[in-house]
């Protein structure tokens, strides 16, 4: 399979992943980027990022037709996360890929025992 059916593909998950579980796409899509589609961990970083803006347009909508969205904790999440965002993406290029490959695990595998504990 060509590059552009994997990367529609990996899109059409992450993206379902994220709407339904108000994920980052990120959870699905690095990890595809990178073991399906081959990309260096970095790349697969960057590569997620750039596509956060279009995937939580598109997923805001139905949550904001039904009245679900905290407009008010959104503003505020949204100045701390561009902060956040900047720093992070500038930092990342001094991890090396084994690393942050690792912290992203970690990160991940302390997620889900968190909601398996508290769920």
């Amino acid at each position: 399979m060509s590059a552009a059916p994997k990367a529609i593909s990996l899109g059409l998950v992450a993206g379902f992943i994220g709407g339904l579980f108000g994920v980052g796409g990120g959870v699905i899509m690095v990890p595809g980027l990178v073991l399906w589609l081959g990309l260096e961990q970095h790349r697969a970083h960057a590569t997620s990022v750039a596509t956060i803006i279009a995937i939580a347009s598109a997923g805001v909508v139905p949550f904001a037709i039904d009245g679900e969205v905290r407009w008010d904790h959104a503003g505020w999440l949204l100045i701390g996360a561009l902060v956040g965002a900047y720093f992070g993406a500038r930092l990342v290029k001094r991890v090396p890929a084994v690393w942050l490959a690792r912290a992203f695990v970690v990160v991940a595998l302390v997620a889900a025992v968190r909601f398996l504990v508290t769920s």
